[in-house]
């Protein structure tokens, strides 16, 4: 053998030695990552009770989608031709718990739209054919408007009516998606996910859309879709049907929230809705004053590893705000707990917080007349808007369609202030001079 490829091997040798001894040094918490990055079966987009998804475009996706939903991300300017929807890429999802929490852990300015529009909206509501309040205490609709051409005057005064009635509803739009995200960020820090299916182009636009989680595996059947309700611990969370609360484990949590549906089944598909005002106002004036000041334990939705014990069980992002929150546009007190996200009351035992928490969370979920049920239909061609103040209410869809028709939509979410409670701040009722009932 000629000097020349000892030489050679001998270096090549060296190389791998060295290799070796690299891996052997690398931490065991970057070669589990670099593993879990790199292995395509390997699920990486970790959700409770969810599916685990292939990142990237998908094409099977594109053989479901509905024709009304195709139609508007075509005309929308999106390119479909890869796949839909997409996955964010592998590189960029978060392993650890700690990657989860660096995710916009800094402050974020934030304008308040509705805290200087006009109180009477004239600009928003003479615009309109009819304005109709869907039930006394939360719910509005708005016929008549495009979303698309409206005024930054209508825009302030459409967010001031949201943050009032909680959630306001337009039906029969023409909204492309990218006109949609603009609507966002007018309002808003537009919250990109890194993990759940988004349309091809469009960060920051999120999928609705059960239909194509179900092919993917997600369990939900008639039998279990209400689980979480009864014992979110338990039984945990499957397709939006537990009452919630979207992205409170945020440093910044989510305000104005815009659903647009371009599929809707004939029948069904309602999505309900839950008002923090009269939340509050239905607590005694000894509990409201004991929750005054008092603060929670707000988790993630998706768990991760704990990169200090990486075999251990996956964990969550938490994050604590104040459990009464006054609102920065009406000034209003309102009640921030949900079922699905909120974990423990601080400076309680366990016990406790657990009786307090699932009390206040029936105030929400069991008391109608501070509820309203909407469905989504609009005429044929067209698609419905919901838009609500993620802070000061809760929602959840209803799935009684059980996947036989399609309903699919497209989410984007503007994240707000940071929480805060004002001790001077006064409750609806209070700042309305509607009847408080003293209990003795």
């Amino acid at each position: 053998m000629s000097s020349a490829k000892v030489a050679t091997l001998t270096s090549i040798k060296k190389e791998s030695s060295i290799s070796r001894e690299a891996k052997k040094e690398l931490p065991l918490d970057l070669q589990i990552e670099k593993l879990i990055r790199s292995d395509a079966h390997v699920s990486i987009t970790r959700s409770i009770k969810n599916p685990s998804l292939s990142t990237g475009a998908d094409k099977s996706g594109l053989a479901i989608l509905p024709e009304n939903s195709k139609k508007r991300l075509v005309e929308g300017g999106i390119d479909i031709s890869k796949g839909y929807p997409q996955v964010p890429d592998r590189a960029k999802i978060p392993v650890y718990v700690d990657q989860a929490h660096a995710i916009r852990d800094y402050d974020m300015p934030y304008i308040e739209r509705g805290k200087n529009a006009d109180p009477e909206k004239k600009a928003l509501l003479s615009a309109a054919k009819e304005v109709k309040d869907l039930t006394t205490h939360i719910g509005t609709e708005i016929v008549g408007l495009q979303l698309a051409d409206l005024t930054d005057k209508q825009k302030d005064e459409l967010a001031l009516l949201i943050e009032e009635r909680g959630v306001v509803f337009f039906r029969n739009q023409k909204l492309p998606p990218k006109t949609q995200r603009d609507l966002g960020e007018y309002w808003g820090n537009v919250e990109v996910h890194p993990q759940v299916p988004q349309v091809p182009g469009l960060p920051g636009i999120t999928v609705i859309w059960n239909d194509y989680l179900q092919t993917k595996g997600m369990n939900i059947n008639f039998k279990n879709c209400n689980n979480g309700n009864f014992d979110i611990v338990r039984y945990g969370s499957v397709g939006n049907q537990t009452w919630h609360t979207d992205l409170v484990h945020e440093r910044q949590p989510a305000g104005i929230t815009h659903l647009h549906l371009d599929t809707v089944p004939d029948t069904g598909g309602d999505t309900l809705w839950a008002s923090g005002y009269g939340a509050y106002d239905k607590l005694s004036e000894e509990m409201k004053k004991f929750l005054d000041g008092k603060k929670a334990v707000f988790v993630s939705a998706h768990s991760y590893l704990n990169r200090d014990d990486p075999f251990g069980p996956p964990q969550q992002v938490e994050r604590i705000h104040p459990l009464v929150r006054t609102h920065p546009a009406t000034g209003w007190k309102f009640l921030f707990v949900n079922r699905s996200m909120t974990k423990r009351i601080v400076g309680l035992t366990p016990v406790e917080s657990d009786v307090i928490l699932n009390y206040l969370f029936d105030v929400y979920e069991k008391n109608a007349d501070i509820q309203v049920r909407f469905n989504w239909k609009s005429d044929p061609g067209y698609g419905t808007s919901a838009i609500w103040d993620n802070r000061s209410s809760q929602h959840r869809n209803v799935w009684d369609n059980e996947g036989k028709v399609p309903r699919h939509g497209t989410r984007v979410t503007s994240l707000a202030e940071i929480p805060y409670f004002d001790p001077k701040s006064r409750s609806q009722r209070e700042s309305l001079g509607l009847p408080i009932t003293k209990e003795d």
